[in-house]
């Protein structure tokens, strides 16, 4: 039975996330559900999110707080605004620098700076509660993985080939580039996925946790699945215009595995 969530649920059953107690509206998204799923030849995953919690135990913060300190020291602090120094997120960072000094050294530096700290934060990354046996169980029943992030990709390979998943994916792992105006909600990686694969966007399904992961699907014309650990997560995607939001994945794993029984 599918319930209105109070929270997130990973302890309790898992729900599908919808803003109707009324049955038949509750049946109407599992329908979408499982239509997203069954249909799906081709899976966009973002990564750090929906495969695992990259920053589990190397916080973002932390990362974030050595890229200012990085501009401090060369004192090229002033290159971003108070709100952009009090962000946690080391991407707003490095956006911030991107936009005043593209292409320049300093965001070569940053970048590579930030790479260090992905790889650093992967070695005790967290996997998403059924991220692997979804991974497994999809690509075992025909559809194609791939990896479409913001983050490094061999920052992805790396947290890959220690989980045993590489194989799932290769050679389709498309992450951040030295052009950071290509990053999401740019669709530039999901196209170049698509591409990559030979795929119609209607035969794909990319499965996000943020904002610009819905508007890169949106603006790739591809279908998306939320989703979404918490409640506040699960407020920005439907903000976005998310409507298909999860917040486990073991209801993709269920559905998977009652469509190939």
């Amino acid at each position: 039975m599918v319930r209105r969530p109070l929270g997130n649920h990973h302890v309790g059953p898992d729900t599908l996330l919808v803003t109707s107690t009324d049955t038949e509206n509750e049946t109407m998204e599992l329908r979408e559900l499982r239509e997203l799923i069954v249909r799906a030849r081709v899976v966009l995953w973002d990564f750090d999110g929906p495969v695992c919690r990259l920053f589990a135990g190397h916080p973002a913060a932390d990362v974030a707080r050595g890229l200012i300190g990085h501009l401090e020291g060369q004192g090229l602090g002033e290159l971003l605004t108070p709100d952009e120094r009090r962000s946690t997120d080391p991407h707003v960072l490095l956006r911030a620098v991107d936009r005043h000094r593209p292409g320049s050294d300093l965001v070569v530096q940053l970048e590579d700076h930030l790479t260090a700290e992905e790889l650093k934060a992967a070695e005790s990354a967290m996997p998403t509660p059924y991220a692997d046996p979804v991974i497994r169980t999809w690509a075992a029943v025909g559809s194609r993985m791939v990896i479409t992030t913001n983050n490094a990709p061999r920052v992805v390979r790396s947290y890959l080939t220690d989980r045993g998943l590489l194989s799932c994916f290769a050679p389709h792992v498309y992450g951040r580039t030295n052009d950071l105006q290509l990053l999401k909600p740019d669709p530039y990686c999901l196209n170049r996925a698509l591409s990559a694969t030979g795929s119609a966007p209607g035969d794909a399904l990319m499965i996000g946790d943020t904002a610009s992961d819905f508007q890169a699907a949106r603006a790739a014309g591809v279908p998306f699945l939320g989703y979404a650990r918490n409640e506040r997560k699960e407020k920005l995607l439907r903000e976005a215009g998310a409507t298909a939001v999860v917040d486990s994945l073991r209801l993709i794993h269920e559905v998977l595995w009652q469509a190939h029984a």
